[in-house]
């Protein structure tokens, strides 16, 4: 046993000593319920209205001043923090020596009175003190002086995988997290003020498709099939506008087997919608109306983000695709040409599988020349076919084009969308073409399903569909430039 793991077990031993003494001195150290009237920032916001009142609050104790007749206790719930005053005549003999058994990290209850101390903060005189739960686990030592934390529990990885330490020592984590849920929650009101139905559709899907991406595999016993973790929810989507829900959206989980980086989660949160008898135009009026109106929910509308400084409030830039890649690359790419493009990449020393199809070629040529550049919210707008798999072929006639947009914000993308495929025969052609080049490698590229394609073969109307990548919309809105930051349980490899 290594020295810092004997002295663990000396202080979680002492600690039950402790909790037994409690115990034997007819303490409860963890009651079934707690009744409290207040919160810490009610209180503090509210000095002058609280002064002189009895209050009851709760919470754990973060720091602890132990004194012969006389001692001071911070206590923090979800909300911030409070000095607690607590004194032996007072409370009494028995309850200020049953006070000294506690530890920083233990939870209790207050019922006192509010007063500000000679040094002018604002604190609880205590009358009542309730032990509701006895901390056994010492929590990592973080020092404080003036306000400022030092020695924090800072450590990266240590943060994502002991989180409700992260969330017990660093209060902007759990400001990130609550921002997190007004975001979704604004995002919902704005879909259901304009008429969307929320729905839910399968995870566990036989055939995986509505993206290109690499699935998570598994397998039913009882049905004795494979089956594959939700990549996209767009093809299920569609049934139901093919059912004649005209405006329908989900927020879902879904999975990627793919890598991971800055960000990528393999387990991700992406909002679809699905908008009967609109466009891809449509949707990005929708799409910029609700990033601004969501940014102004979290005042975030000029925000920083990393060394970047980026304002929501403006009207978002429309840029073709091909335009920005003609500009980027100095050559004329009207015509897509395999052996042109291959010759472009090798050019900016951009590196390829000898394999590399156009579609891969062109993904790549765009997330190494255009994406990083584009800082200022902007809509990269009508793509190439061969990447965009489920758009309509553009309306200008262009049989190389489709309508299709992606929004980029501080060089990463936030939203994707399609003039939706609705015609199935030009449908059931790019999936046997995506099946052709799965069958040739591409374990990116999308198996035919032909459920979806029956129900196509039903009639579909108009649509404009949107994907948004929640993640990354949290992590813009709250100034975080990892996606581990935004996600309360984030993947990672076993220790």
């Amino acid at each position: 046993m290594s020295d810092q793991q004997k002295s663990l077990k000396q202080i979680m031993d002492f600690r039950i000593e402790k909790l037994n003494t409690l115990i034997k001195n007819g303490i409860n150290p963890y009651p079934e319920k707690f009744d409290l009237t207040h919160n810490t920032t009610e209180i503090k916001k509210n000095y002058v209205k609280y002064e002189g009142q009895d209050v009851i609050v709760a919470g754990r104790i973060m720091a602890l001043r132990k004194m012969g007749k006389a001692s001071f206790v911070q206590i923090a719930d979800s909300t911030g923090r409070i000095q607690i005053f607590i004194r032996r005549d007072d409370v009494g003999d028995e309850i200020y020596s049953n006070f000294k058994l506690l530890d920083i990290g233990d939870f209790i209850g207050i019922e006192g009175e509010v007063f500000t101390t000679k040094t002018g903060e604002i604190s609880i005189k205590t009358k009542i003190l309730t032990i509701l739960s006895k901390s056994i686990r010492p929590l990592p030592v973080v020092k404080e002086k003036d306000g400022q934390l030092f020695d924090s529990f800072s450590d990266k990885e240590q943060r994502y995988r002991k989180r409700h330490l992260d969330l017990i020592l660093n209060s902007e984590v759990r400001e990130t997290f609550q921002k997190r849920s007004t975001i979704i929650r604004t995002i919902r009101k704005y879909l259901d003020n304009q008429g969307f139905l929320e729905v839910e559709t399968p995870i566990l899907q036989p055939i995986y498709g509505g993206a290109n991406a690499r699935p998570f595999t598994t397998y039913h016993n009882a049905l004795d099939q494979e089956l594959f973790l939700r990549i996209a929810d767009e093809l299920y989507l569609k049934r139901l506008i093919i059912g004649g829900i005209d405006r329908v959206y989900e927020i879902a989980k879904n999975f990627r087997n793919e890598g991971m980086d800055r960000n990528h989660n393999p387990e991700f949160t992406m909002l679809e919608f699905y908008w009967a008898y609109a466009d891809y135009e449509d949707c990005m009026n929708l799409v910029e109306d609700l990033i601004h109106e969501t940014a102004k929910k979290v005042d975030a509308l000029d925000l920083k983000w990393g060394d970047l400084r980026i304002d929501l409030s403006k009207k978002f830039n429309r840029i073709p695709f091909l335009e920005l890649l003609t500009e980027a690359t100095g050559h004329d790419l009207e015509e897509f040409d395999e052996e042109k493009l291959r010759m472009i990449c090798k050019e900016k020393d951009i590196e390829i599988d000898d394999s590399a199809n156009l579609g891969q070629m062109l993904d790549e040529l765009m997330s190494n020349l255009i994406e990083p550049s584009l800082i200022e919210p902007t809509f990269i707008v009508d793509y190439p076919k061969a990447i965009s798999p489920l758009a309509k072929t553009h309306r200008n006639g262009n049989p190389n084009i489709v309508e299709r947009f992606e929004l980029f914000i501080g060089g990463a993308e936030f939203a994707n969308s399609f003039s939706e495929l609705n015609d199935p025969l030009d449908q059931r052609k790019r999936l046997e073409e995506q099946a052709r080049l799965k069958d040739l490698g591409d374990e990116e590229a999308q198996p035919i399903d032909e459920d979806f394609i029956q129900a196509m073969e039903c009639g579909m109307p108009p649509t404009g569909g949107v994907g948004i990548g929640i993640d990354r919309l949290v992590m813009l809105l709250t100034g975080n430039r990892w996606i581990k930051d935004v996600i309360l349980f984030p993947t990672l490899r076993s220790e």
